[in-house]
């Protein structure tokens, strides 16, 4: 429950980045040794791919801030379905499972309803790399003697296809070139943890990345990243309630093109260090934006981005590219009186005085974001359904919003009948 329109003031510290740590939790099964993870998110994604792990054979300790995963014995190389069907991150023990043990069980993945993610890149990919797969009964089967390096070029950009495969090839024989990789700062967060475990990996930032394959990788330690979208979410939060808040332990050289675009419009944003602070140079003028993978403007912020555009000045456009579903949340912002219009994979906006409170639903994690802050820009009391998709990638969200000033609340659902 939000009662809105109060504008946010104070600082918040950012945590540690889902879309990083789910990636590197799976590096841990490629190596019997153990991995220390430090900043790592409270999260509901995490917690179940923990649990996941587990099953496989990885010992867990969780630590202030961080977690101590060991696996030397890698003895039930299954993801089985009852865990993988509420995430799609899942995938990426699939690579990781072949390059340890040469087998691997994983189901077909589930998660959020934002559109086809299909996983084809990552079987063709570890095809090329030696790798026999069918799928049997709703899983991907594969089994391999040993992974062999290879040439792989990616038809599309994909982030979890070249976390996938990048870890597999760090235990593979031979070089592996991954051409057309994802450059998104979690594929590089990935690549300097497995860098600390001793793979050799060059080029990761960039659409070519090279990995030569070494027989086994050892202990390390490794601080996940701060995370860019909560980062971007905050930031969106505030200018959208005309308000004044400091972000800590953020990584402003991830968000450049979300800071352009709040830049745009008409935020002044100050950097320090890995601090930023945002303020409205004056009203918000709104911003037309178009997704487009790393380092252009983020899919995962496109929700958030619409909040505000409901009540900017003139219209806006909002174009996504990357998932053709992802506009879920616009009839959501519509009950809480937006104007906006859907042509295709098109939203125009139309900026009104103010927003009303209203009961809503979230659809996936990133429109829960978004109906969140229009929570916060309404007047009156908005009640948002479903905040199970806000646990799986945001930290403590309302605990953080209530200490910037934000009138928020967890309450039961109402009984049914």
């Amino acid at each position: 429950m939000i009662a809105g329109g109060r504008p946010l003031r104070g600082e918040v510290r950012i945590s540690g980045a889902k879309n990083a740590a789910l990636p590197i939790l799976c590096a841990s099964l490629l190596s019997a040794q153990a991995l220390v993870l430090d900043n790592l998110p409270e999260l509901k994604d995490v917690d179940t791919l923990v649990r996941l792990l587990q099953g496989m054979g990885v010992h867990a300790e969780r630590q202030p801030g961080g977690i101590h995963l060991a696996c030397p014995d890698l003895h039930t190389p299954v993801a089985a379905y009852e865990l993988v069907k509420t995430m799609r991150a899942s995938i990426l023990v699939l690579g990781p499972l072949l390059a340890r043990c040469g087998q691997a069980r994983v189901s077909l993945p589930g998660g959020c309803a934002i559109g086809e993610r299909p996983v084809d890149l990552h079987i063709k990919g570890l095809e090329a790399m030696g790798a026999r797969i069918s799928i049997e009964h709703g899983y991907i089967v594969a089994q391999v003697d040993r992974l062999r390096g290879a040439r792989i070029f990616m038809d599309t950009i994909t982030v979890t296809g070249t976390e996938n495969l990048m870890m597999a090839a760090t235990l593979a024989d031979g070089i592996t070139l991954l051409e057309n990789a994802a450059r998104e700062p979690e594929v590089i967060d990935l690549a300097e943890c497995l860098i600390a475990m001793g793979a050799r990996i060059k080029g990761h930032g960039t659409d070519l990345i090279t990995i030569e394959g070494v027989p086994a990788l050892h202990a390390a330690r490794h601080r996940v990243m701060p995370d860019r979208i909560e980062s971007g979410t905050f930031l969106v939060a505030a200018a959208a309630t005309q308000g004044d808040v400091t972000l800590r332990n953020t990584c402003p050289d991830a968000l450049l093109a979300v800071l352009d675009k709040l830049y745009e419009a008409n935020a002044s944003i100050d950097r320090n260090g890995d601090s930023l602070r945002i303020r409205m140079r004056g009203p918000n003028l709104g911003v037309s934006v178009r997704t487009a993978p790393h380092p252009a403007f983020p899919t995962d912020m496109q929700a958030q981005f619409m909040a505000m555009n409901c009540v900017a000045e003139g219209t806006t456009v909002i174009t996504e590219t990357i998932f053709e579903n992802r506009f879920m949340h616009v009839q959501e912002l519509r009950r809480l009186g937006a104007n906006i219009e859907i042509e295709g994979n098109t939203a125009i906006i139309r900026g009104v005085p103010g927003l009303e409170g209203a009961d809503v639903m979230a659809t996936d994690l990133r429109a829960s974001a978004s109906l969140v802050i229009a929570g916060l820009i309404a007047q009156g009391e908005t009640r948002i359904e479903r905040i199970y998709h806000l646990d799986r990638g945001y930290e403590h969200i309302e605990a953080k919003l209530m200490g910037l000033g934000a009138d928020i609340r967890r309450v039961a659902a109402p009984a049914i009948g």
